[in-house]
């Protein structure tokens, strides 16, 4: 999110940009309806039908987005009730945008064709070519369906779709650490679907494994379920988690460490544990949410020998220069999802997340000190994912 953007904010903004998009969505449909060579009763019936599935489908998205209606709900409820509109909303918005870049585009032509006959001396309009005109409004019903396939394949096919990705890192203990990020339980990621996930990194045997935060979508009442899945990892050196900023919206402090503290779960919010190994001990620092909780980095370093390898995790990738001035060797974060939907283009990556961070995924380097930000599990906000898999890492310390 950017920097200085409230909550309450962004709550605001997404279903604004949402009621525009349907308003403009159904205004196109009523005209190519009316433009039809339906009768008249017939148009009006349509025009009827589409105006209330819109208003219904956009119902049902804020019914979603405000909070948990159902907390386990069977897969042909899920697929109409949460899905259907998901996919919906999404693709409403792009082709919305895609319909009216397409209306200012074909207003600008017909000015400078009127301008260019203008000063050609033709003062008559040449006749309809009614054959085009099929074809063109052909076209750009196809435009404006594409997003809606685009979405639903982004939602079905690919949102939850992830990779394991390992790497080899210098720490200063030998170490396989597991790391699983943006988990965002909820209508959209189910206990059922945590459960496969924790079964994959049992499978990774870790010595260590570490979980940087958003644990939740929109609701408390999905962390216990997802905790206690996430709790059957029996790591060598145990489970370590921090704090997201969805559990600062939905959550409070003291039920939220009541959870973790339920399930063996060491929760750090700018603390720091200390574990001893044979080769030597090293220490492992979990810090707030950058900005919507209260994270203090000095206060959880607070007492560690600054000779000690120490990990830490915060859930926004943001703290990783002052992690340097502090020669930490390595910061797990995660928070964008990798923007979730990536365009790639001649070897450049453009995403929501690459466009308000300078940390948006990956392997970053700073001196002697790394960074490595996950893409996360989950999805917040649509459950579509798009040329960005999720992914758990494996990283192997030396």
């Amino acid at each position: 999110m950017m920097p200085g953007l409230r909550f309450s904010t962004f709550r605001l903004i997404i279903p604004a940009l949402l009621v525009a998009s349907q308003v403009y969505f159904f205004l196109r449909v009523r005209k190519f309806i009316l433009s039809s060579g339906l009768s008249d009763r017939r148009k009006s019936l349509a025009v009827v039908l589409s105006g209330a599935a819109v208003a219904l489908l956009f119902a049902m998205n804020g019914y979603i987005f405000a909070g948990p209606f159902w907390l386990n709900p069977p897969l042909a409820a899920r697929a109409v009730l949460c899905y259907l509109p998901a996919v919906w909303a999404f693709g409403s918005i792009l082709s919305a945008f895609l319909l009216c870049l397409t209306q200012l585009a074909g207003g600008a032509g017909r000015m400078f064709l009127g301008l260019y006959r203008r000063l050609r001396g033709h003062k008559a309009s040449p006749p309809v070519d009614t054959y085009r005109r099929r074809l063109l409004q052909a076209g750009i019903a196809g435009l404006a369906t594409a997003p809606f396939v685009l979405s639903a394949y982004g939602a079905v096919c690919t949102g939850k779709t992830y990779n394991v990705r390992e790497l080899t890192l210098p720490f200063g203990r030998p170490l396989r650490v597991v790391h699983v990020s943006d988990i965002h339980a909820g209508v959209f990621m189910t206990r059922e679907e945590i459960r496969r996930y924790a079964d994959r990194v049992i499978a990774l045997r870790p010595d260590l494994f570490v979980l940087t935060g958003d644990f939740i979508s929109n609701s408390v009442r999905f962390l216990d379920g997802c905790v206690e899945e996430m709790a059957k990892v029996q790591a060598r050196y145990g489970t370590f988690a921090t704090l997201g900023n969805h559990e600062n919206w939905f959550g409070r402090s003291k039920g939220l460490a009541t959870v973790f503290r339920k399930y063996g779960v060491k929760l750090l919010v700018n603390a720091h544990r200390t574990i001893q190994t044979e080769r030597g001990p090293f220490a492992v620092v979990g810090i707030d949410d950058m900005r919507t909780g209260h994270p203090n980095l000095e206060a959880a370093l607070r007492g560690l020998d600054s000779a000690v390898p120490t990990l830490l995790l915060s859930h926004r990738p943001e703290i990783f220069p002052r992690a340097a001035r502090y020669a930490i060797p390595l910061t797990l974060a995660g928070h964008w999802h990798g923007g979730q939907i990536r365009i790639s283009l001649a070897g450049a990556t453009i995403s929501p997340a690459h466009l308000m961070t300078p940390y948006p995924e990956g392997l970053y380097r700073n001196g002697a000190s790394h960074l490595y930000v996950s893409r996360g599990i989950g999805t917040t906000f649509t459950p579509i994912r798009l040329n960005c898999p999720g992914e758990i890492t494996v990283i192997d310390l030396t």
